[in-house]
């Protein structure tokens, strides 16, 4: 939709009159639980958002990160205060509430689709919690608001957001014709989900932004949007049952063995409870599939051992809102590819280092950096440029193949994110062996010779794992956190065992990463993570 018919038809909406009951016209319920510890938190004056906390006691304040006031605006804290369940958690998210009408309404950030829906969802949501015992006059004043943000939002749709946004904006939209009866309202967004369904999902169900976090969100976004139509009687359109059939098969690739998700783009440990609901509720049943084609990942999985790599292009961009929301799907992404994880049952192994997107942007954007993530990194330089609102150059083809041969498993998979500034492509082989007892894998710089600089290649240890580095035999011994013990070896770099950080939960944690430094002019590094009392691998890899 161009701008121009866009702000006319907003314009139409607005002389539209504007019936305001004096409370929704129906329940709805929350379906997810919140976290009481930030709740507390938040009444104690600060507000957590994705495990940054600043003081937050009312909105005379708007500085802080885009991505944590935004979180602000949006009022999902709404369900940290209902988890927590106190007066005293019911009487401050009133006086916020209140406080954000008188000071906080008027921000440019407020009005943006997506922090809009997610406002309109969560007051909807908790709207028993929010207005029990409250006067009259303030239940009027937030009735006021929802109305007049939802007006705004229906008559934008669809959002001009590439990413998840827009998916939350049409949620709220279709909440909103629910709780204030307007039919116009719910014809013209069920006229546009099968479309919206169509731009946020790839054919396999993975979800555009690539992040396992946003794949739960999304999913959850879903849930909702057919428990709000299943409620009142109207049927849902095919498209939708069917993308919440896919959405929750791609969520269980992203899937540890301990229930956590993998930590690409954006994404933080969530509780497997949390998961487990979600995927109750989407009523998604198989196994996990075995790759993402068009989404771009892939699962190997040999007995007890599990690899998960990131072997697809990141998201286009778009230019970012004027508010400075980003509007592309790339909004989250980091410059990990050809990266992997690898956990053996339920201990995690080899991980990424996590993710801090509401933090300020120096150290979020170091948790975004290649060298935050297990895999390569030519001479210090991302593999994508890192900017505010997404990314700027970045692999532009990525290709993998796969083989499979009586239980074993190879990937080949290449990325050309250095070709503009260095000439090279980066080529990266895993094998599983058929017992999971041995992931072997080569990395390459092709053309050979084409770059003189220096590369690493990082191996970061999740905290449960205790390492020491075996100077002798050019070795590291790994201990999982279950006692079962594993070998790192390599050839063609000199090892090292370095500090590092995970961040996926909470404050950072201390852990640490194995590090492999090729000289310049190396063509190739050949590494090997093997279970103590598996033979070494061969001269020939």
């Amino acid at each position: 939709m161009s701008d121009m018919l866009r702000g006319a038809r907003q314009f139409l909406s607005r002389l539209k009159p504007l019936r305001v009951p004096d409370a929704p016209s129906r329940d709805f319920r929350d379906l997810w639980p919140g976290d009481p510890a930030r709740g507390a938190r938040l009444l104690r004056g600060e507000l957590d958002v994705a495990g940054t906390a600043r003081p937050f006691t009312y909105w005379d304040q708007r500085g802080g990160p885009l991505h944590w006031r935004a979180a602000a605006h949006s009022f999902a804290w709404l369900r940290d205060l209902r988890t927590l369940g106190t007066d005293a958690a019911r009487v401050f998210a009133r006086d916020f509430v209140d406080d954000w009408l008188t000071r906080g309404a008027g921000e440019a950030l407020a009005a943006e689709p997506e922090i809009a829906g997610a406002r309109i969802s969560a007051i909807l949501g908790h709207w028993d919690f929010l207005a029990a015992t409250a006067d009259e006059a303030f239940r009027k004043r937030v009735m006021q608001r929802l109305a007049t943000d939802a007006r705004a939002l229906v008559a934008a749709l669809p959002a001009e957001a590439a990413h998840r946004g827009a998916l939350v904006a049409l949620k709220a939209a279709i909440a909103a014709s629910i709780a204030f009866e307007d039919e116009a309202w719910i014809n013209r967004a069920l006229k546009l989900l099968p479309q919206e369904l169509e731009r946020q999902f790839h054919p396999d169900g993975g979800h555009v932004e690539r992040g396992a976090a946003a794949q739960l969100a999304a999913l959850q976004d879903l849930i909702e949007i057919r428990n709000l139509l299943n409620g009142v009687g109207l049927d849902a359109p095919p498209v939708l049952a069917t993308a919440i059939d896919r959405a929750g098969l791609a969520l269980r690739l992203f899937r540890h063995g301990d229930g956590a998700l993998a930590l690409f783009n954006a994404t933080r440990d969530e509780p497997a409870s949390v998961v487990d609901l979600v995927l109750t509720h989407g009523q998604a049943r198989g196994r996990a599939p075995l790759l993402l084609e068009e989404t771009g990942f892939q699962r190997l999985l040999a007995a007890r051992t599990l690899v998960i790599a990131d072997c697809g292009a990141p998201p286009p961009s778009r230019a970012a809102a004027p508010s400075g929301l980003p509007r592309g799907a790339d909004r989250s992404a980091h410059a990990g590819t050809l990266s992997f994880e690898m956990s053996v049952g339920r201990d995690r192994l080899i991980v990424n280092c996590g993710a801090s997107p509401a933090a300020p942007g120096e150290w979020r954007d170091a948790l975004r950096s290649t060298a935050a993530h297990s895999t390569l990194i030519l001479a210090d330089t991302n593999s994508a440029e890192l900017r505010e609102d997404g990314l700027g150059r970045r692999p532009e083809r990525v290709e993998v193949e796969r083989y499979e041969a009586n239980g074993a498993q190879w990937l080949e998979a290449t990325h050309d994110g250095w070709r503009r500034t260095h000439g090279v492509v980066h080529r990266r082989r895993l094998y599983l062996a058929e017992g999971g007892d041995d992931l072997r894998g080569e990395d390459m710089l092709e053309p050979p010779g084409a770059t003189t600089q220096p590369f690493a290649i990082r191996f970061h240890l999740h905290p449960g794992v205790t390492a020491s580095l075996q100077e002798e035999e050019g070795g590291v011994l790994m201990k999982l956190p279950g006692g079962q013990g594993w070998r790192f070896r390599a050839r063609g770099a000199a090892i090292a065992l370095e500090d590092s950080v995970f961040v996926a939960t909470g404050e950072p944690r201390r852990t640490q990463q194995i590090v492999l430094t090729a000289e310049p002019g190396t063509e190739n590094v050949q590494w090997a993570i093997s279970r103590i009392g598996t033979p070494a691998p061969s001269e020939e890899g």
